[in-house]
């Protein structure tokens, strides 16, 4: 009986220590020396994206030919979802065999490990990539963006020109104002909604913290704590003249007319053609509207309408992040990780969608010259995500959560004329402060 119970143990010994190995062979992200590391790999890795532009366009195809001169034998399979944020989600939890590479979707950070595979530590990767700490949790990096997005607006110059406004709008007011002028003046649609898609509405989120406020710490950190963070500060800053906007430009018709049928695919060659003045996204958003039609010398794209005494801020971070598979083999994983470093170091994609560089030696592309003198205020980390995440399901308001239901009863309420904006932030002010006392955060 020893003797069998010795030989178990044994076993024992030599299976953990095989699955330690195991472990322990995936490379660290900073640790692939490209060109050089796992040249001769052979794998077939398959890649869910949201962006589906670019796989009808042919653009990731040439992306992975490139990648396939120096790596011939990994081949990359890619699929684009429309709905991305919802499909993804769906196959992520319904199914192991989703494929090997994903565009993060909105996972609670807890939750990295059970799905996604480490890139390495965040202190280390933190030295070499901006936003690393996007996707990690409890010191490992689950993810590495695709590309950094500062906040603004895509806007159309020509349109601008012809409306007759000279400057760019550096305030609340100036910007209704200059939508305003666009409607007397020129047939676009002043401010594009995108209403229909959804998600698109969760964008107006991403201007809260930095660009509204100067504060990196606002949203993460402070608006935890912050017992009426959607009040009026009376000074045309912060959540509520973020927010403020949008329920203006509505209420004065300064939108679509019909705003529950947009159209996010068609927005893009509208905005290229002239038939829209601006909307209110992401820099991501620039170079799929700059490549929808022949005029894309007239996209540029500018800071949101905000200044804190007297200085614009941008926020600044990370786009959808490139994710592993932590139940794909092993072999899988690590060609994974090389087509993502491959990506982020030499394929340019960053540079070629206006995006703010992953790498820290990357190259800035030009529509940012309208930033200048315009502070980029990156967003760090929550200091407990965990938290964050329970306040933002408690409260329901999901700020980046996609929280887009709230905005959208936003654009419901200021064109129906049902509540006042005041009423709104009412409302979400009491849902935070009584999920802040739920979850015993003691509100200042």
């Amino acid at each position: 009986m020893k003797k069998i119970l010795a030989l178990a143990l044994s076993l024992m010994l030599i299976l953990s220590a095989f699955s330690f190995a195991t472990a322990e062979a995936l490379p660290t992200f900073d640790a692939i020396v490209l060109g050089t590391d796992y040249v001769d790999t052979t794998a077939t890795i398959k890649w869910l994206t949201h962006r589906t532009d670019l796989v009808e366009s042919g653009a990731l195809a040439n992306y992975v030919a490139e990648f396939n001169k120096v790596y011939p034998n990994i081949t990359v399979e890619f699929e684009g979802i429309t709905d991305y944020a919802q499909d993804s989600l769906t196959r992520l939890t319904g199914s192991d065999d989703w494929g090997d590479i994903m565009m993060l979707p909105q996972v609670e950070a807890s939750e990295y490990a059970t799905y996604f595979a480490p890139y390495g530590a965040l202190e280390v990767l933190a030295e070499s990539y901006n936003f690393a700490d996007a996707k990690a949790f409890e010191g490992v990096v689950y993810g590495i963006p695709s590309t950094g997005n500062a906040q603004g607006i895509v806007y159309n110059k020509a349109v601008f020109e012809k409306a007759g406004i000279t400057e760019l709008p550096k305030t609340p007011d100036e910007f209704i104002a200059a939508l305003k002028l666009i409607k007397e003046n020129t047939e676009a649609i002043p401010l594009y909604t995108n209403y229909a898609a959804g998600w698109t509405m969760g964008a107006w989120d991403a201007y809260i913290g930095g660009s509204a406020t100067g504060n990196a710490n606002f949203i993460n950190i402070d608006m935890i704590t912050d017992a009426d963070p959607f009040a009026d500060n009376g000074n045309g800053t912060g959540p509520y003249a973020v927010y403020k906007i949008l329920y203006d430009a509505v209420a004065n018709g300064l939108i679509e007319e019909d705003y529950t049928t947009t159209d996010w695919e068609g927005c893009k060659v509208m905005i290229n053609n002239g038939e829209i003045g601006c909307m209110v996204l992401g820099s991501w958003a620039f170079s799929q509207m700059r490549d929808a039609g022949p005029n894309g010398a007239d996209i540029g794209y500018m800071s949101f309408p905000i200044t804190v005494d007297g200085k614009q801020f941008a926020s600044a971070g990370a786009d959808y992040c490139y994710a592993i598979n932590t139940k794909a083999d092993l072999n899988n994983q690590i060609a994974a990780m090389v087509f993502v470093k491959w990506m982020t170091h030499e394929s340019g994609f960053a540079y070629n969608e206006g995006g703010i560089p992953i790498n820290k030696d990357g190259q800035y592309p030009d529509l940012y010259a309208a930033f200048d003198g315009i502070e980029f205020v990156p967003d760090p980390a929550a200091v407990d995500q965990q938290l964050v995440d329970d306040l933002n399901n408690e409260s329901g308001l999901l700020i980046n959560r996609a929280g887009d239901a709230k905005i959208q009863k936003i654009i419901e309420a200021a064109f129906n004329q049902t509540a006042t904006f005041d009423e709104i932030m009412a409302d979400w002010n009491t849902n935070w402060a009584e999920a802040q006392e739920t979850l015993g955060i003691t509100a200042q």
